[in-house]
């Protein structure tokens, strides 16, 4: 006692907006579960497992720490299994995960010695025993930064509820006997609050539901505020209520005014239909995920080293398929595993572990690749002797998932998101964060530069160069290897159409096309009309092709499954891709310049070039608009890439589209700003030659920052107008990109099940220790059938020459 009262100083009683970790180690997953307990600093309220609590005492000298121990408690028998009413995981109302329960133990330690006090007790100073009760009291900063896991958001009071106007046009809405009035349907009904108007609500991605009238109601009125009938109760709280320009349900604090001017009385009503939140609710019942998750297969579950599942933090699927893979690369293994222990991490990292990026993927890479919390779970048999389960617990990256989150703010939500989009914002925080130490940094090892050769018709070329982490490839449907197959599906369909009858699922044949085919179509010549040449001073049409200037040691192959259709309807394009084990790319490398050809002359850019060049390729920009990105995007992009075709504008995009002045309007200011002659020589301090820096910072506005992330990721940045791109000279080649032949195995791939990449689930397949493993969040287990020709997202590896 006499021991910790000298070491009260060190103790601090925490306020009620301190961040508190009691759920989880900062440098481990170690929780109050595991064997050792947990152990919480009194002084930063940072949380440290059994094996780490040492290095935290060495490197703060902080001695006082509460010991949290778990140990499970008894099951109760015949526990009642209940209906869930909630979409969520682990809260009341929602899905019973079955947990077992857990008492906990508490306990004063101090360091270095790990002398113990008992707690409770009152013999504890009331200092200690003060900040205890409010660590205990406290959410854990951990579950406050998960947003309650698969729970929707909490609805809001509508905006337009206070003041709407209802029309006096005599509408009585009768109790029973609705019908759409534009249609038969007699579900899914939706009485316009305004105008008293009875109208179906949406057609489901699955042609379930209604027939989109009651939203385009609102769109020919801007009558906003519309209440599902079947809903309504005597219960209000319970209707479900949707405003459409705030695009969500709401809450109406004036339902029952509102109903009584179309004579609606409430108090007699029965609830006779699903909410919205319900049916998505019953959606995830019943969304049949079968093929790619391997359901109804005999799936051999793996443990060990290398085998760890990750647990869904709520819509995370994206995260863990594609971390699954990453963690699967020598590249990431060596930096975050071999070659850099926990204890090394974490003796560089902030006074905060939690918010550095290099302390937690190092702690990800230990808890996936050690083997540590990978065992089997025990569980209780019929004799209730203690037996291994075929499940894993897994372990939850949920500090992972809050520092690389930190700087976007779509990926900070609970929302289901795309996993190429995570895979490139996860590459860039990478290379910043290794910056310092380029030859150590694991993202190069995804590196490559692409080259784009452009011929007018004056005979002249051009190139231009551009650095990337993924290849990008359309999926020419035109290409199929199974077209009579196909064909007398399309006859069947017929058939069964006009007989009234549907097709089984055994019944539908899907287009496949051969993975050659749409790397062929990558490098195969296209027409860029409207193409300015300064040989003739006027628009022409050239000819594109492109290549690769190296070859990375992981190439990402990205399939363009995801397509807008005519009026903004997203459409996931249903065709297999046949994808073999192992390919040869080396056909496909691009060697710049070649003898007898003449280069394009570098015209410096007028007033009238100017004013050409700031006018966006129509086509370029209907072909971009249509796959679903923003109109105002498409033209920069196509101006940022010289109109030089749509291949090229599409990556651009995809590197750009989170830049901070991604949506200020297009100007000739833009383009041609006043060059600041220091931030030239800034420029050229850094290597690069004084004329592309002008061209960078004319590009960037003016920007320093800008300039130089332009001249390595622009395709405009290195054109053979401003230098030889046979050579290294300036910023047109990364010397530190890797390079080697062309002939690659496949690693893994990253599947998508849904109609869009931002619902549905993501799972892994990755090819390890000579078989074929399913990562399913924290579900490992061999595949027997693995799906190859339903991919996303293909890792392939270079084979050693």
């Amino acid at each position: 006692m006499e021991l910790l009262r000298s070491n009260l100083a060190r103790v601090r009683i925490p306020e009620p907006t301190t961040r508190i970790y009691k759920h989880e180690c900062c440098i481990s997953f170690d929780t109050p579960k595991s064997d050792g307990g947990l152990f919480v600093d009194m002084s930063t309220f940072l949380a440290f497992g059994r094996d780490c609590v040492d290095w935290n005492y060495e490197k703060t000298g902080n001695p006082v720490y509460l010991h949290i121990k778990q140990t499970k408690k008894a099951d109760a028998e015949d526990r009642p299994s209940k209906k869930p009413t909630l979409l969520a995981i682990g809260l009341d109302g929602g899905f019973d995960n079955s947990e077992p329960q857990y008492e906990e133990f508490y306990e004063i330690v101090i360091m270095p010695d790990n002398v113990t006090l008992p707690f409770p007790s009152v013999e504890l100073p009331e200092k200690v025993r003060l900040a205890v009760d409010a660590i205990l009291l406290a959410e854990g900063a951990e579950r406050k930064e998960q947003l309650a896991s698969w729970t929707a958001d909490k609805k809001l009071v509508s905006k337009y509820a206070t003041d709407l106007q209802q029309l006096d046009n005599d509408v009585a809405v009768p109790p029973v006997g609705w019908k759409c009035a534009k249609c038969d349907k007699t579900d899914n009904l939706w009485l316009n609050l305004t105008d008293g108007t009875i109208l179906c609500g949406r057609k489901n991605w699955d042609g379930t539901g209604g027939n989109d009238h009651a939203v385009n109601h609102y769109k020919e009125t801007g009558y906003p505020l519309a209440v599902k009938l079947g809903t309504v109760t005597a219960d209000l709280e319970g209707a479900d209520v949707y405003s459409y320009p705030e695009d969500e349900s709401v809450v109406d604090p004036l339902l029952a005014d509102h109903l009584a001017h179309f004579g609606i009385d409430f108090s007699s009503l029965q609830k006779t239909e699903m909410t919205t939140a319900e049916r998505e609710l019953d959606q995830n019942f019943n969304f049949d995920w079968n093929r790619i998750q391997e359901t109804g297969e005999d799936v051999e579950p793996l443990f060990g080293p290398g085998y760890t599942g990750l647990v869904n933090l709520g819509n995370s699927c994206y995260l863990a398929a594609t971390m699954q893979v990453m963690f699967s690369t020598r590249s990431f293994c060596s930096r975050y595993y071999f070659d850099q222990r926990l204890k090394e991490a974490f003796t560089t990292a902030p006074a905060d572990p939690t918010v550095d990026l290099n302390m937690q993927l190092t702690k990800l890479a230990h808890g996936l690749l050690s083997g540590k919390y990978s065992g089997p779970v025990l569980e209780k048999d019929n004799t209730a002797n203690a037996v291994s389960s075929q499940k894993q617990e897994g372990i939850r990256p949920r500090m992972f998932k809050s520092v690389i989150a930190a700087s976007h703010p779509e990926f900070s939500t609970m929302r289901q998101q795309d996993a190429l989009e995570f895979f490139l914002h996860f590459i860039d925080q990478v290379e910043r964060i290794n910056s310092g130490t380029p030859n150590f940094d694991p993202s190069r090892s995804f590196k490559f530069g692409i080259e784009e050769r452009l011929q007018c018709s004056s005979g002249k070329v051009t190139y231009n160069r551009r650095n990337d982490y993924i290849l990008s490839l359309n999926i020419p449907l035109e290409r199929a290897i199974n077209k009579k197959e196909l064909a007398e599906f399309q006859n069947l369909k017929a058939e069964r159409a006009a007989g009234g009858k549907e097709l089984s699922a055994d019944e539908i044949v899907r287009p496949r096309v051969s993975l050659k085919d749409c790397l062929d179509c990558f490098s195969a010549p296209e027409e860029v009309h409207d193409f300015y040449s300064t040989a003739l001073t006027a628009r022409t049409t050239a000819i594109k092709t492109a290549g690769l200037t190296s070859f990375p040691d992981y190439l990402v192959l990205h399939m363009r499954k995801f397509v807008m259709e005519e009026g903004w309807v997203p459409k996931k394009l249903d065709v297999y891709i046949d994808v073999p084990e192992t390919i040869d790319i080396s056909s496909m490398r691009s060697n710049g310049i070649q003898p007898g050809e003449e280069l394009l002359p570098d015209n410096a850019a007028g007033d009238g070039e100017q004013s050409i060049k700031l006018l966006a390729d129509d086509d370029i920009v209907a072909q971009l608009v249509s796959m679903g990105f923003n109109l105002l995007h498409c033209q920069k992009a196509a101006i940022n890439t010289s109109n030089s075709g749509v291949e090229a504008a599409m990556d651009w995009l995809l590197n750009h589209m989170n830049d901070p002045d991604i949506d200020a309007p297009i100007s000739e200011n833009m383009q041609n700003p006043d060059i600041d002659q220091s931030k030239v020589d800034t420029l050229v301090s850094f290597g690069f030659e004084e004329k592309l820096a002008h061209k960078a910072l004319k590009a960037s506005g003016g920007d320093v920052e800008k300039a130089t992330e332009w001249i390595f990721s622009s395709p405009s940045a290195s054109t053979a107008a401003d230098m030889d791109v046979t050579t290294s000279s300036g910023a047109a080649v990364d010397t530190l990109m890797p390079d080697g032949g062309g002939k690659y195995r496949l690693l893994g791939f990253v599947s998508h099940i849904g109609t869009s990449t931002h619902c549905g689930h993501y799972v892994a397949h990755i090819n390890k220790d000579g078989r074929w493993v399913i990562f399913n969040d924290e579900k490992v287990g061999v595949s027997k059938n693995p799906p190859m020709d339903m991919g996303y997202l293909y890792f392939f590896e270079r084979l050693e020459s």
